[in-house]
Formats: structure tokens, sequence, C-alpha cells
């Protein structure tokens, strides 16, 4: 009796190996981390902020800058030193107790921060600022924040980023000439990729962290938060916005849950076109805090 071939079942589907499946992902995320500098003008927006934010806190602490980091400050130089010795930080203040050395030191800081937010010789200034930026802030411990942390912290990693292929006098000067190649070009794309990669490891951290600690706090949970906040003496420089802000109770309530839900999403968001809506709630979040709260020049 003869078997009708066509009603034979069909062959299952080949299922791909799993290590082939592993050494794609590997394939892909090694092209990725070696192929071209990603987000250069992110790396470039990075480097103007900081750049800015430092020259804002120089220019502005001027006047004091004798009682905050200098001979004069009751944070004294030996102080630090002992400090230094146990902590493993530095500060090219303390190396000489001489009002001239400051003053020197001081301008010179002021021309890095400006160097290195136009991006001139990004490769040599970006080390300068970080020098820079470690030497103010550790310095006077008193008068540091956690703001002022992270600001050190992003000034060391962009010493391996090329932020200053972007919206620099480098990037006008490169554009004169052909790009380098080779084996430098492969390193320097490396360093770059893999500081990205920790800058963006450091804001999940950051803003996972700050949400998660807001979760167990009680005034975060009944939603009274901002209204404390607002009514904070010493960070009221417009204290009629304040007060008429402070006066919206749904309005509150609903920026204290939204404070919470968009830092603690801000981690799972960075891969996903989540982060389109989470980002713009961010700046926000932050535009708000720089006007009601004058920060971070109050």
């Amino acid at each position: 009796m003869a078997v009708d071939q066509s009603i034979r079942p069909a062959p299952a589907p080949e299922t791909p190996p799993v290590r082939a499946s592993a050494g794609r992902l590997f394939d892909e995320a090694y092209r990725r981390l070696t192929e071209k500098p990603l987000s250069l003008y992110a790396a470039a927006f990075l480097r103007i902020g900081n750049g800015f934010l430092f020259l804002v806190t120089m220019l502005r602490e001027f006047p004091h800058r004798h009682l905050i980091w200098g001979p004069e400050a009751p944070w004294t130089a030996e102080m630090a030193r002992r400090m230094f010795d146990q902590l493993g930080w530095f500060s090219v203040f303390t190396l000489s107790d001489d009002p001239a050395y400051f003053e020197v030191c001081y301008a010179a800081m002021i021309l890095v921060g400006v160097l290195f937010m136009l991006g001139w010789r990004t490769r040599v200034t970006s080390v300068l600022f970080a020098v820079a930026a470690i030497s103010v802030y550790s310095r006077n411990v008193l008068m540091s924040n956690g703001g002022d942390n992270l600001l050190v912290l992003i000034a060391i990693y962009l010493m391996f980023t090329a932020c200053g292929r972007r919206w620099s006098l480098d990037a006008r000067r490169a554009a004169r000439h052909a790009p380098a190649g080779g084996f430098r070009e492969f390193t320097v794309t490396v360093l770059h990729n893999c500081a990205l990669l920790v800058i963006m490891a450091q804001m999940c951290i950051l803003y996972g962290a700050a949400g998660l600690f807001k979760v167990q706090g009680e005034t975060w949970g009944d939603g009274t938060a901002l209204h404390y906040v607002l009514k904070q003496d010493l960070f009221r420089p417009w204290p009629a916005v304040s007060d008429f802000l402070d006066g919206q109770h749904v309005l509150l309530m609903i920026a204290c849950y939204l404070t919470v839900l968009v830092q603690v999403a801000f981690p799972f968001s960075v891969f996903s076109k989540l982060k389109y809506v989470v980002l713009p709630l961010l700046v926000a979040m932050h535009l708000g805090i720089a006007v009601l709260m004058a920060l971070p020049v109050s």
C-alpha cells in the first residue's frame, strides 16, 4: 500500500543554539563599543555644563575665596592634609600656605574652567579640570555637598571621553584636518564608550537611590514633602512664588508622587523609548529646583 508523501508532518524547525545567540550578542556589543564614539553631543553637553557650574561657583565665591579655600579658612590647610592622609584625596591649595600661591592657583583654575568649557585642547584641559574640581571641593569639606561630589565624579569620567569633538574649539580645528585612525582612534573610541557607560551607571544609581530613599519617607508618601521644602527660609529666593505654589495642595501632591515615580523609573528607561518621557520630566524637576530654591548658587 502506497503512502501519501503529502500528508507527512513537516519537520520541526531547528532551534538555534544558545551559544550562537550569545555570540551574536557579544559581537553586537563589541561592534558598538569599538566602531565609533557614541553620544558625542551628550558628552559635549556634560563638558559645557560641568565647566559652567564650576565657573559659576568660582566667580560667585570670589569675594569670599580666602575664607572658604584660602589661608584664612576655618578649615585650615593642616586639617585638610590630615583628612587627605586618611581618605587619599588631595588639593593643590594645600601644597603651600603662601597667599600669593593661593591667588595664582585660583586664577589658574578659573582659566582652566573657561578653556575646558570652550573645548580647547580638551585632552589636556580635561585632566587639569578634574584636578581643579578635586582641589576645590576637597579643600573644604564643610562647604561641599552631594552636587559637588557628582561634579567631581563626572569631571573624572570626562577625562576618558572624547568630549571635545562637538561644540568646541577642538572640533573647529579638527574640521580642517583629516581624522586620525588606527590603534589610536580605536583606543579613544573604547575609552570614550566605556566612560559613557560608567556615567550612565552613575546617573542610574543616583536617581534610583534618590527615588527609593524618598519612598521610605513619610512626607513623600503622604504627598507633603514639597510643602516643607517651600517653607525653608534659606531656600526661598521668591517668597511670593513659593507661598502661591504652597497653596496648590493637589498640584504639590501630584508633583511629589511624580518626582518619586520618575526617579525610580529612570534606571529602567535609559535603554527604552520611555526615556523620552522621563528625561523632560527630570529636566523640569531640576529647573523647578533651580528657580524655587536658587540652587546651586544659594
